[in-house]
């Protein structure tokens, strides 16, 4: 068994387009450099870096969620900001457990594709991952993992049950929230979206609702970064699920929490009340803001 990690940076295609390419470029690689050498602190390998991120395997699963957490906390309790402005680096991090094979150094199969989707759905200063690590790590360990119940990631044909690791101090009334079973919804709940004086209700006899710019989406959105057929909503399993579909990505802000799950042709599952921002983040300039909410 061998415990892989996928680390990317945050927002790197506006930080190239701010700084320009080489004093961007300059960098990233020092950065790497540094995080790289936290990585094999704790054991790791790296195998390969990708650009603006890192891909990295461990002996076991307790090493790699110490590294990532060690990072985060680094970069929040010293921010370093490109160039000197802007806002301070994050990263976004998966981690999964299992079977890898290797060849010349590289690593391949099932657990690396997965460790990358969770990197992919993560959220600024967000780690991800699955029941194969929590099931691994020792129970102190497992006091940091919540769980976000279970997800399609891209490419698999059975749902993930994954957990985010919460290793921020003073997180927990939010971590509670997006925390919750996600088995709890009575079949009488409903889910209720706003968007510029538009409101829909989706219920367990509901059919599938799309959200896009189309004219035929149940909502619609007229903004340029949202797809024809963006995304849809359903109640499925006694869930409402959220399926992205669109060529930008689907953000979505669960509670009060500040970073997104940013879905890209995923799904995930919608708990208590959040937002939906098709095409952006809700920073962005006029982003398109969908309220949701589930109701009993």
């Amino acid at each position: 068994m061998t415990t892989v990690v996928f680390a990317d940076l945050v927002g790197s295609t506006s930080m190239f387009e701010r700084l320009g390419d080489e004093t961007a470029s300059r960098f990233v690689t020092q950065l790497i450099g540094v995080l790289s050498q936290v990585f094999e602190q704790h054991q790791g390998r790296v195998v390969k870096l990708l650009g603006d991120g890192l891909f990295v395997v461990f002996p076991n699963e307790g090493d790699a969620l110490s590294a990532c957490i060690s990072i985060q906390k680094r970069l929040q309790e010293k921010p370093i900001k490109p160039g000197g402005s802007g806002a301070p680096v994050q990263m976004q991090m998966g981690i999964e457990s299992g079977e890898v094979v290797e060849i010349d150094g590289d690593c391949f199969g099932d657990t690396v594709n997965s460790a990358a989707r969770l990197a992919d759905l993560a959220g600024a200063a967000q780690i991800l991952t699955t029941e194969n690590v929590w099931t691994a790590l020792l129970p102190v360990q497992r006091a940091a993992l919540r769980s976000m119940g279970p997800m399609y990631l891209r490419g698999r044909a059975e749902a993930s049950h994954v957990y985010r690791v919460e290793w921020m101090t003073g997180r927990d009334e939010d971590a509670t929230m997006a925390g919750r079973s996600m088995f709890a919804s009575p079949s009488q709940a409903f889910l209720e979206l706003s968007f510029a004086g538009q409101t829909l209700r989706l219920d367990a006899k509901s059919s599938k609702l799309a959200l896009g710019r189309g004219a035929d989406a149940a909502l619609n959105l007229n903004d340029p970064r949202v797809s024809r057929m963006h995304a849809t909503l359903e109640w499925r399993g006694g869930q409402f699920v959220l399926t992205d579909a669109s060529s930008y990505g689907t953000w979505v802000y669960l509670g009060n929490q500040s970073e997104a799950v940013v879905l890209r042709r995923t799904e995930c599952y919608l708990v208590g009340s959040g937002h939906i921002v098709p095409g952006c983040e809700r920073t962005d300039d006029n982003a398109p803001l969908v309220a949701f909410a589930i109701r009993t």
